[in-house]
């Protein structure tokens, strides 16, 4: 039996589309020739956004393509208490801080990034003196927990500067082979948002380790979070997987297919008349395999 594996890991806060599609089929395609174990992780930690009837219909989109997968089926929600030891065993390694700065404050204080979300926070300039850390807490002001980058420096020592990763596709200039990971360019990320106990960058380094995924094979919008979840898996003492990160399906207006932005739905697609042999064919993606 192989022990290779990949995934695909929606979120149900909309309909699937084509660009969907094409990260699903090639892993799927992917796992089918390696021999590998192919699984379907629905990230549904964003309690306001994702929907039971966006879940049901991701199940019967793929099916539909004609993807099977193993089960069961892995929920984040259903297993948060995993994601709270995740953040204790940082807590204990003293490399999280509170953050009770809203988004805009942030802003007001962050550094312009080249590529990723657009800012990076490095912090505040002063640390919040623990009485007042106390004060905001009695009052009840909410808060995120934030990695320190600085602290995760001096837990790690020599060994930040060999973070790296394979990457057998390619980022977003071309990046491809060995990547070193340069945690600086996201800078102090969110690892607990306030209205849940965990992030996307906790969540899915804690999922992938947790299935034994072997290969993570998703779109080049995510290969800057790569550097971030190395860190964490070096912090964490967890494998790092093999990543291959794909060109995105754009749209007429040479932007990529978003929800947000009303792409076709592989429901409509399929209402429309195309049947799936047509809608995997649309969805093809030329890339490098891991």
């Amino acid at each position: 039996m192989s022990l290779l594996a990949t995934r695909f890991a929606p979120s149900p806060t909309g309909l699937l589309h084509l660009g969907h599609a094409a990260s699903a089929l090639l892993a799927y395609e992917w796992a089918k020739k390696q021999g590998a174990s192919f699984h379907l992780r629905i990230e549904d930690i964003d309690r306001t956004r994702c929907k039971p009837e966006f879940e049901a219909a991701i199940f019967e989109d793929l099916h539909w393509l004609g993807l099977r997968w193993q089960t069961p089926v892995i929920r984040q929600s259903d297993h948060l208490a995993n994601f709270t030891a995740a953040l204790e065993k940082l807590h204990d390694q003293k490399v999280l801080y509170r953050c009770f700065l809203t988004r805009r404050e942030v802003l007001s204080q962050s550094l312009s990034a080249p590529h990723g979300p657009g800012f990076i926070y490095l912090g505040a300039k002063t640390q919040i003196p623990p009485q007042q850390e106390a004060e905001l807490l009695q009052q009840q002001k909410p808060f995120a927990w934030r990695l320190s980058l600085a602290r995760a420096k001096a837990v790690l020592g020599n060994s930040w500067e060999k973070l790296h990763w394979l990457e057998t596709g390619c980022g977003p200039d071309g990046q491809t082979g060995i990547i070193q990971a340069k945690p600086d360019q996201l800078g102090d990320v969110i690892l607990a948002r306030k209205d849940i106990n965990t992030s996307y960058h906790l969540a899915v380094t804690h999922d992938d380790a947790a299935q034994g995924i072997t290969h993570v094979i998703r779109g080049q919008d995510l290969f800057e979070s790569t550097h971030i979840h190395v860190l964490l898996q070096a912090l964490l003492k967890l494998p790092t997987p093999t990543y291959c990160h794909h060109g995105l399906l754009l749209g007429a207006d040479g932007n990529r297919l978003a929800k947000r932005d009303g792409a076709a739905s592989l429901r409509q697609l399929r209402v429309s008349g195309l049947n799936a042999k047509d809608v995997r064919k649309m969805a093809q993606i030329q890339v490098n395999h891991p």
